[in-house]
């Protein structure tokens, strides 16, 4: 293992709120032609991200985009992202057969990985990602479920320090 655990951040539900009854909480202004969501960004998060010591990564279908519209607003550098490959390719780089039921970004990430500890942030983690993960990453993984009607509250982070610390890393 070498460098820093990863931080895989998804960016709709965990970073930018949704799914419940509003109101939404609002963190400033969106500035006039930008995304109307940006307004639930919590600048915040940025960081408190930043104070886990991992490498931060965009694992978004905002895919470059999240550099020129979060980060900014995050207080963030600009974010290496995973390009998602196609599932068939994924597959194959991770010497697996399709399993049902894995969210569509599981195996890409253990791949991106490369062996390496990560966090993963999502609001749609379940058991057989976690499960798929634990039997064929061999590094340390934490798939962390953040609320997508409240989105990453500070409660996440502390969770997800906790969790680097008993795994020293």
């Amino acid at each position: 293992m070498t460098g820093r655990p990863l931080l895989f951040l998804d960016v709709d539900g965990p970073l930018i709120p949704f799914g419940g009854p509003g109101p939404y909480p609002t963190h400033g202004p969106t500035p006039p032609g930008a995304h109307p969501l940006l307004a639930r960004l919590d600048p915040a998060h940025g960081p408190r991200l930043a104070a886990l010591g991992c490498e931060l990564v965009w694992a978004t279908t905002w895919g470059g985009d999240a550099n020129d519209c979060l980060a900014p607003r995050l207080g963030l550098p600009p974010l290496p992202v995973v390009d998602f490959p196609d599932e068939g390719e994924v597959g194959r780089q991770a010497g697996v057969d399709v399993v049902a039921g894995l969210h569509w970004k599981t195996r890409a990430l253990s791949v991106w990985a490369a062996g390496r500890p990560y966090v993963w942030l999502d609001d749609e983690l379940r058991e057989p990602d976690r499960a798929w993960v634990a039997a064929h990453h061999p590094a340390p993984a934490l798939l962390h479920r953040v609320d997508p009607r409240q989105g990453l509250a500070v409660a996440d982070c502390v969770a997800v320090g906790a969790w680097l610390r008993r795994e020293g890393l």
